[in-house]
């Protein structure tokens, strides 16, 4: 088994697109499933993330993706503070591969969001339906999301890519890589938080030697150990360093210490518990 937890596909100015922008010139294109299967052929089955924050995002994902057998879930968008937030979560959830919902926290300008009054409607509705929330976060955002985590103990909580760790800086401002390795396992204390593999090599300088990650996959290794920890790729937008195969690589040769056991609940069976996939094995 071989599931990628975190990739995206997209259409170039369809469905609400906004990112990437055309200066990000290797991944300004449209890319759908063929890719990603020519990309990773190994791979027994996907979770797509959202990458707009649109509902005509969302609603292209589950519509065209539907009957594709290589995905097991989607993990779409839809504005929780909304007033008509839980009708649109319960509408949402009646999809059979929506699993989970991502509000793109990294982008709010105001860091608390997800723990304001007008949003606990919507977070109350992802309950309900058993969806699961992405974290899309930098390290500041951590102390909230352990507090959400707390507040919320039945909800499901997917840290996306590591919380992007400071990797490109982290000789020239080592105070901010020290206040990521805090906060993370800070919020690692949560049971109902994972963490995704996933983007750190996007956090890192074009020329910075790949060695470097590995800091970073110790220790969201040793936070979280191997029960919540999932592979992903974040790819295509992978592709602005690496190729999925050779993320893929070195995250397995970063692990070859586990048991076969562990191993397979981080490149599969942690998804499938992470999103409430049914009927794998």
């Amino acid at each position: 088994m071989l599931i990628d937890a975190h990739h995206h596909l997209w259409q170039v100015g369809r469905h609400g697109f906004e990112w990437p922008t055309p200066d990000l010139s290797p991944i300004y294109r449209d890319f759908g499933m063929n890719d990603l299967r020519a990309a990773a052929p190994a791979l027994t089955g996907t979770v797509v993330v959202q990458s707009q924050p649109s509902e005509a995002d969302t609603a292209w994902l589950i519509d065209s993706l539907e009957d594709d057998p290589l995905v097991l879930g989607i993990v779409g968008w839809t504005d929780l503070a909304a007033p008509e937030a839980p009708a649109r979560i319960a509408a949402l959830a009646q999809r059979p591969k929506l699993k989970g919902l991502r509000p793109m926290l990294q982008g709010l300008p105001d860091d608390d969001w997800i723990l304001r009054p007008d949003v606990a409607r919507g977070i109350e509705a992802m309950i309900a339906a058993n969806l699961t929330f992405d974290a899309l976060v930098f390290t500041r955002h951590l102390p909230v999301i352990g507090t959400l985590a707390t507040r919320y103990p039945d909800l499901r909580i997917v840290t996306d890519h590591g919380a992007k760790p400071p990797i490109a800086t982290n000789r020239l401002r080592p105070e901010e890589t020290l206040a990521w390795f805090e906060a993370i396992s800070a919020v690692a204390t949560s049971p109902n938080v994972t963490c995704k593999l996933s983007g750190l090599r996007t956090e890192m300088r074009s020329d910075q030697p790949v060695e470097e990650v590995a800091p970073y996959l110790d220790h969201l290794i040793d936070t979280f150990g191997a029960e919540r920890l999932l592979f992903g790729s974040d790819w295509p937008v992978l592709e602005l360093r690496d190729r999925w195969r050779e993320w893929h690589g070195l995250v397995t040769a970063h692990l070859n210490h586990l048991t076969d056991s562990e191993r397979d609940d981080i490149f599969g069976y942690n998804t499938i518990k992470a999103y409430n996939i049914q009927g794998c094995p």
